[in-house]
């Protein structure tokens, strides 16, 4: 048996190429039996199918164009039951074959089947009018006029009606021709993006262990690579490959594969999981989606309907909330969140069919926007918009990153979140952030690491800016503020307020000097006659103090001035560099400091460490104001402490 065992068959063609097609049809309308005449396959891979006569799951079949290249048939059910299951196979469907008996014509699986296909964006088909020989010509007549009136407005409008009988063989070749011509006009799917596969089945093999078996959706995986399953985040390594039962080196979007998994039980997986490159896609509750209803509904769809969510492979049950309406009309559509009773494992863009919960009807579908994070209000004007944007970019991963910025607001992004963020390998997410850096919509704010979107830097200088002026003007006499008091105002993170402020000195709009300290560009402090005259005797009984200064009480009672009123003028004195602050109560004119640090050096210098009794009489001074100032000259780098003692730090 071959890896594949029954989700293929072993071909001998030249190359596979990266198509499937699908029937569709309602129950006993020939599908399987058109496979069957088309490829010497039969799908129907279960001992009940055989028996019965019906199909259940899905089947796969390979198909051997003209060129020696192959494709995939998938076979899907046709009764109402197993529409699951249909669905799970239509989601890797590239070309659909709707399939129509003429002894009964247009059915409702035949409608339905068709409006499930046209959900999930196939685009291109042909209709196989079947069991031809079971009726006569004019009953075949009008089962054909019946299709025509049932594909009008579809996407299988225009598609050729192809009579056949899949038994006795006539208008099969003719058939054959027409699948053949319309596969090799169909531009193969791109193997862009990261390696990702909704699993259809899961068996253990003898000999090989868990394999897993679908199409996958994105990207390409070799053997030897890692994977990992989801839901779960169960890890494992690729033992093996095959495509359509040839054992392959590579498996690649579009490709009916099976992957022989190692350290995976196949017990702890099943269909609707996905596998795809580890750290990456997110089991996630909430999804933020379009949502098309049917033109066809009895009723519209009410806000929070208990539903069925398909996509890929799984079937979730949850409930629809109407972001955008109260309600919604047949035929019309809106902005949803689908908001699920279990994690489903998906990405911004990917196809999905909604059923109601009970009774199983089909109500319309869409695609899936994004994996929301949190609940979404409903009729908020900013909700609405950046879901818009979102979908406005699903076609351009470039533009898709830069809207994951946009929305990012203030908040600084690393490349790790925003390859998760597109689904993309660090590489590509790197040279699509240098072409959009290129084009000024994004900011780096640590050599690459992080990064902004442009309104988001704005958007936070301004705030930046507010901050600023709101302090100064809550104290009118300063002219710098420490940076500590700007990121209690910000909220902002040291980090990105370093780079905020870093930004801004290179607009000139402010300054960052030694200390944590910002100047604002052209900004003076005017003083009224008595502020004046009261900051220049402030300044003149400090200097005579010396290295005695009187606390700040103490001025107080010398000056006859009010603390509220001297504390204020202290500050500005300080900010302009003409006073120093060795404490909080402790103040010396500038003056006097480089007097004392001239006095330290020569200490040093003559005794090779700092000898504090000589500097302290050296400077007339005492121990309560000596440490306070000897530790300011620590902060400044002009000494530092070894052992227990004091010695210049060397330049």
């Amino acid at each position: 048996m071959t890896l594949l065992g029954a989700c293929a068959i072993m071909t001998n063609a030249m190359e596979i190429q990266p198509i499937v097609i699908g029937t569709a049809g309602h129950i006993d309308h020939g599908k399987s039996t058109l496979v069957r005449a088309l490829t010497g396959v039969d799908p129907d891979r279960l001992k009940e199918e055989r028996a019965r006569g019906l199909t259940i799951d899905l089947g796969f079949a390979p198909l051997e164009l003209p060129d020696g290249r192959t494709v995939g048939i998938i076979d899907v059910p046709g009764h109402e039951r197993f529409i699951k299951n249909m669905v799970a196979g239509a989601s890797g469907i590239d070309l659909v074959v709707l399939v129509v008996a003429a002894d009964d014509g247009v059915m409702p699986q035949t409608r339905e089947h068709l409006s499930i296909m046209g959900l999930l964006g196939v685009e291109r088909g042909l209709i196989a009018l079947t069991k031809i020989d079971m009726v006569d010509e004019e009953l075949v007549e009008l089962a054909e006029e019946d299709v025509r009136e049932s594909v009008a407005g579809t996407f299988l409008e225009d598609a050729p009606v192809l009579r056949l009988s899949a038994i006795s063989g006539t208008g099969l070749e003719e058939f054959r021709q027409a699948l053949f011509s319309a596969a090799g006009a169909i531009t193969p799917r791109s193997d862009e993006g990261l390696f990702r596969m909704p699993i259809q089945r899961v068996f253990s093999s003898p000999g090989f262990g868990t394999v897993i078996c679908g199409i996958p959706v994105s990207g390409r995986i070799t053997a030897g690579e890692d994977l990992e399953i989801l839901p779960g985040g169960l890890k494992g390594r690729v033992r093996g490959l095959q495509a359509y039962g040839q054992t392959a080196e590579s498996a690649r979007a579009g490709h009916s594969t099976a992957i022989n998994v190692s350290d995976i039980s196949h017990k702890l997986v099943a269909r609707g999981c996905v596998a795809a490159v580890s750290g990456i896609f997110r089991a996630m509750r909430m999804v933020g989606a379009r949502l098309s209803a049917l033109p066809n509904l009895e009723r519209p769809i009410q806000n929070r309907a208990a539903v069925r969510l398909h996509t890929g492979t799984a079937e979730i049950l949850g409930e629809v909330v109407l972001l955008d309406k109260a309600e919604l009309a047949p035929g019309e559509t809106a902005l949803v969140q689908l908001r699920l009773e279990a994690p489903v494992v998906c990405a911004p863009g990917d196809p999905f069919i909604l059923r109601l919960a009970s009774p199983l009807v089909t109500l319309g579908g869409g695609r899936i926007l994004e994996e929301s994070r949190h609940r979404l209000k409903r009729f908020k004007g900013f909700v609405l918009a950046e879901l818009g944007r979102q979908e406005d970019s699903l076609e351009s991963p470039s533009e898709l990153l830069e809207v994951a910025l946009l929305r990012s607001g203030q908040t600084l992004r690393t490349v790790q979140e925003l390859e998760v963020e597109i689904k993309r390998s660090r590489p590509e997410t790197r040279e699509f952030l240098a072409e959009l850096a290129k084009r000024g919509l994004v900011i780096s704010a640590d050599q690459g690491h992080k990064w902004l979107h442009a309104e988001g830097l704005e958007a936070a200088l301004d705030k930046l800016r507010g901050a600023l002026h709101a302090w100064f003007e809550e104290h009118p006499l300063r002219e710098v503020v420490e940076t500590r008091e700007v990121r209690q105002s910000t909220g902002y993170e040291a980090a990105f307020l370093n780079f905020l402020l870093a930004e801004e000195a290179c607009r000139g709009g402010l300054s960052v000097e030694a200390g944590g300290r910002v100047r604002l560009a052209g900004r003076e402090v005017g003083l009224d006659p008595r502020s004046h005259q009261l900051a220049r005797a402030l300044e003149e009984r400090l200097e005579t103090a010396g290295f005695q200064p009187p606390a700040v009480a103490e001025l107080c009672l010398d000056l006859a001035a009010p603390e509220s009123e001297l504390r204020p003028l202290v500050e500005m004195l300080v900010d302009r560099g003409s006073l120093v602050s060795l404490s909080t109560d402790l103040l010396v004119t500038a003056a006097v400091a480089e007097r004392g640090r001239e006095a330290v050096r020569q200490n040093c210098e003559a005794h090779g460490q700092l000898q504090i009794p000589e500097l302290r009489d050296a400077l007339q001074t005492s121990r309560k104001f000596l440490i306070p100032l000897l530790e300011r000259f620590d902060a400044e780098g002009l000494t530092l402490r070894q052992g227990g003692h004091r010695v210049l730090k060397k330049r």
